[in-house]
């Protein structure tokens, strides 16, 4: 019997041990974690944060905005040029252009036809077309996302179409008429008003510049019912 109430008392202070333990075990990605190791990711929305500002290691960050576009036709690009300054950049820049200073480079940012380019700057990538929905004027949100494997964004929907440029890692777009998958150093493109989940693949971490550019009379995005089916886990 006293044996048997000593192991009793083993076992009860053995398993208070392990329960402390995962009561203070950390989450997410830590120094000594890479971020390709497995966990739960809770799913992100982009938030205001502009381009030079403190803000979190991971996530989404709309760093500018143009409002009252017009446009002569219903399909754009968004042309992307890297200049060694900003000034260089702002001298270069329309009236539908913003300069942004992300990964360690100046951007100008360009709505237009595919014909047109910047007199000046280096051109980094075309992305497009970009099939506008009708609407009197238009509005341009751009975003700088960094993101670990695993992690993903809610179930939602853009009053407009949006394009990526892929600067390091993968992604996969599941949305509900396919699929868009994306690497470094490529553009890659959605139609508007259909609902998505973004999904970070791959072993690396993805940074990308986005566009949405949308009627200004909607919000840039909106939470969806929609359900995913899994197909970028596949």
């Amino acid at each position: 019997m006293g044996s048997t109430h000593g192991n009793r008392r083993s076992h009860a202070a053995l398993a208070t041990v392990l329960l402390a333990c995962f009561a203070f075990a950390p989450t997410g990605v830590s120094a000594q974690q890479s971020p390709s190791a497995p966990h739960e990711h809770s799913p992100f929305s982009c938030d205001d944060v502009p381009s030079g500002t403190a803000r979190p290691e991971y996530g989404c960050f709309n760093i500018a905005r143009v409002d009252g576009l017009n446009f002569r036709d219903s399909v754009v690009y968004w042309f992307l040029y890297s200049f060694p300054t900003r000034a260089a950049a702002e001298a270069a820049k329309t009236s539908t252009g913003v300069v942004v200073e992300e990964d360690g480079k100046v951007w100008l940012n360009e709505l237009t036809s595919a014909t047109s380019r910047a007199r000046a700057g280096a051109l980094v990538s075309r992305v497009g077309p970009l099939v506008l929905p009708p609407a009197p004027t238009y509005t341009a949100i751009y975003s700088y996302a960094v993101m670990a494997p695993g992690q993903r964004s809610r179930v939602h929907t853009h009053s407009g179409p949006e394009g990526w440029y892929v600067l390091a890692g993968e992604q996969c777009l599941e949305t509900s008429v396919g699929v868009f998958r994306g690497r470094a150093n490529e553009p890659v493109v959605v139609p508007g008003n259909i609902p998505m989940e973004l999904y970070i693949t791959g072993s690396a971490l993805r940074r990308a510049l986005v566009v949405v550019v949308h009627d200004s009379r909607q919000p840039r995005g909106t939470p969806s019912a929609w359900v995913p089916p899994g197909a970028c886990h596949q």
